[in-house]
C-alpha cells in the first residue's frame, strides 16, 4: 500500500527540505519513493506544493485530489485550499502561521476567518500546531518546518531512529542537532 503525502505552504517556508527528509527516509527505510514539486510564480511568498509518495512499488509522484493520506500545511490558508486532495479517512497536519498573500496584501482581497472552523465543518481530520513558537523556542524558527514533519512522521510506519538519520543526511551540518531537537518536538506534540 501507498503512502500518499501532500506538503504545501508558501516559499520560503521549507517545505522542499520536508519533502527530501521524507523522501530520504522512505528509502532508508527500504521502499520506493516519488516525489513531485510545483513552485508557485514567486520563490519566496508563492504558493509550493509537493507530492511524495512512498510503499512497495510507487509509479506516479502525483497526489490526486480525494486520494492525500496526509497534507501536511505549513500555513492555514494553504490547507484550506488543499484539503480537498484529502483521502475520506485521511489526516491534515497545519501550522497556526498566516502568511498574507499578495491579493490580500493589496486590498483586493480578504484572508478568510477562523479557518479552523472551516476544517471542521469539511468534517476534516486534523492536527494545528503552533510550529514557529514551538522552533522559536529552540531558538530557530526556521525549524518550523521539522516541527510539523515531526508530528507527521509519528503517524507513518517509519521508525524514529530512520526519521533522524534522515535528517542528518539532509540537513546541513550545522543545523541538524536544532532539527532533530524540532522533529522531537512534533513526534511528541
Amino acid at each position: 500500500m501507498d503512502v500518499k503525502i501532500l506538503i504545501v505552504g508558501v516559499g520560503g517556508q521549507g517545505t522542499v527540505l520536508a519533502s527530501k527528509i521524507i523522501g530520504e527516509a522512505a528509502q532508508l527505510a527500504g521502499l520506493d519513493v516519488k516525489q513531485s514539486e510545483v513552485h508557485g510564480m514567486a520563490q519566496r511568498g508563492g504558493s509550493v506544493v509537493t507530492h511524495v509518495k512512498f510503499g512497495d512499488d510507487v509509479y506516479s509522484p502525483l497526489v490526486e485530489p480525494g486520494q492525500a493520506d496526509y497534507v501536511l500545511a505549513f500555513e492555514q490558508l494553504e490547507g484550506l485550499r488543499w484539503i480537498s486532495h484529502l483521502a475520506a479517512s485521511g489526516k491534515l497536519i497545519c501550522s497556526t502561521q498566516q502568511i498574507m498573500p499578495m491579493p490580500v496584501i493589496t486590498g483586493a482581497a480578504k484572508y478568510p476567518e477562523d479557518i479552523e472552523s472551516k476544517f471542521r465543518e469539511a468534517g476534516v481530520d486534523y492536527l494545528m500546531l503552533d510550529a514557529i513558537d514551538t522552533a522559536g523556542r529552540l531558538g530557530e524558527k526556521r525549524a518550523a518546518n521539522v516541527v510539523l514533519l515531526g508530528a507527521l512522521a509519528r503517524h507513518l510506519e517509519i521508525g524514529r531512529e530512520i526519521w533522524q538519520q534522515a535528517i542528518r543526511n539532509v540537513v546541513k551540518k550545522r543545523a541538524v542537532d536544532v532539527n532533530l531537537q524540532a522533529f522531537d518536538c512534533g513526534w511528541n506534540c
